[in-house]
């Protein structure tokens, strides 16, 4: 099958080489010279584990091309993907005018009946409305089909995520464009699910505010067992256990971030304002993100009696989670400019973040090279992405380095029988007792 795919960040280039995989013809269209230009040559513009891989391998094979030129891209199309950004407004809302401007570049070279499939993530309503600006703008003799077809990627683990989906959603009001977009997914093997437009793409906004909920939850009780005593770690297993609840998103930490599920949620809160529907759990799983994000400061604060005025703290992880190079709504951000503000100098390290957040947070921290250089004459640690190298450290041989060696762990990722056998460290987690050797 011959498909068209507009726009190349995670969620396009992910497609498109998963697509390319399975055995179709694709071809990733977008305005940016340069990202094509370096895709042409087999290299991601971001990190993402494989994705260079599939990149050559596709790209040799013939099943995928890229470019900047919509006609050439566009041309015999079956199916046309939008997958545009769609950033947060300042208001919370989605912002669209990326995707109302790849349709009206879109319709000017479609010249055959096509199937547009909106892969972005979308109000509940965008594809009606896509739908009138691709009629409005295209030749009168070309037919429009729209199909809603959100994605469900994590970054670190994009192309799992589409190869191996635990489903595939396709909305549409004509059987036949959704008969024609679960035919491109079969060799999947994925179950897919046939749904109007606008319960598609509630179907995206409801799941992320629901595992975003999750994760707030978790961490509100975390916050509770420090006060009673209790552990975190095991009232989330035992949680877990219970097969309607699962035990997936239930890590507590410092909160979520990245590009999905704070723009997300706030969008779909911003969404029930407009519709004058009483939907305050969102409201409250923001609010508790928000506090959770700062938790390692006022842990840091509270075990320096409140002044932490030209002490040294380590800051290890910088990106939102592991295996990306993403800085969008990471923890690390406010976790370094309330440090800096309190007259903390904050020395960062991440594996491969590090220029992201350097136009993100700006020069007000350090940044190190090595973990080591990091921790180097710490007053103390912070770990705030779980990276296997954090995870991985050698906690006795801080001692060497540190002035005094106090963790503060915000992922709850290190290892406590290696804690338990050093000497003269303070460990503080999140929502479990602490270990003071």
């Amino acid at each position: 099958m011959k498909v068209a795919i507009l726009g190349t960040g995670y969620v396009g280039l992910s497609t498109g080489v998963s697509l390319a995989e399975i055995g179709h013809q694709v071809c990733c269209i977008d305005v940016d010279e340069a990202k094509i230009n370096q895709l042409q040559q087999g290299i991601s513009p971001i990190y993402e584990p494989g994705m260079e891989e599939f990149l050559t391998r596709n790209i040799a094979a013939g099943r995928l091309r890229f470019t900047t030129s919509h006609r050439q891209g566009v041309a015999g199309a079956e199916i046309v993907i939008l997958a545009v950004g769609t950033p947060q407004r300042e208001d919370g809302s989605a912002d669209l005018t990326y995707l109302v401007e790849a349709a009206k570049d879109l319709a000017a070279y479609l010249e055959q009946e096509t199937i547009v499939v909106i892969k972005s993530t979308v109000p509940v309503g965008t594809n009606d409305e896509v739908r009138k600006i691709l009629e409005a703008n295209c030749h009168e003799d070309v037919s429009v089909k729209m199909v809603a077809n959100p994605e469900f990627l994590r970054q670190g683990s994009a192309l799992k995520d589409t190869l191996e989906a635990d489903r595939i959603i396709i909305g549409s009001d004509h059987q036949q464009a959704a008969s024609k977009v679960k035919e491109m997914y079969s060799p999947l093997k994925v179950p897919c699910m046939l749904t109007s437009v606008r319960s598609a793409e509630m179907i995206k906004y409801a799941s992320n505010a629901f595992l975003a909920t999750k994760i707030s939850f978790i961490n509100a009780v975390a916050n509770l067992c420090e006060a009673v005593g209790a552990d975190v770690t095991d009232v989330a297993k035992g949680m877990g256990m219970d097969k309607r609840i699962g035990n997936h998103f239930l890590n507590a930490g410092i909160g979520y971030g990245g590009s999905c599920f704070p723009k997300d949620v706030k969008a779909l809160w911003h969404t029930t304002r407009n519709e004058e529907v009483d939907f305050g759990v969102l409201a409250e799983t923001m609010r508790i993100n928000d506090e959770q994000q700062v938790r390692l400061v006022k842990k840091t604060l509270k075990r320096f009696a409140g002044d932490v005025s030209g002490k040294k703290i380590a800051m290890l992880g910088l990106s939102f989670k592991p295996e990306t190079d993403d800085m969008r709504e990471a923890p690390s951000i406010k976790i370094a400019q309330e440090l800096t503000k309190l007259g903390a100098h904050v020395a960062a390290y991440d594996p491969v973040a590090t220029k992201n957040a350097k136009r993100v947070i700006g020069e007000s921290i350090s940044y190190a090279d090595t973990l080591l250089e990091a921790v180097t004459d710490a007053d103390a640690v912070l770990v705030v992405t779980e990276w296997q190298e954090m995870k991985q450290m050698d906690i006795a041989s801080l001692g060497e380095v540190m002035k005094q060696v106090i963790i503060f762990d915000g992922r709850n990722c290190l290892d406590e029988e290696q804690l338990r056998n050093c000497k003269n460290i303070e460990y503080h987690p999140i929502g479990r007792p602490a270990i003071i050797t």
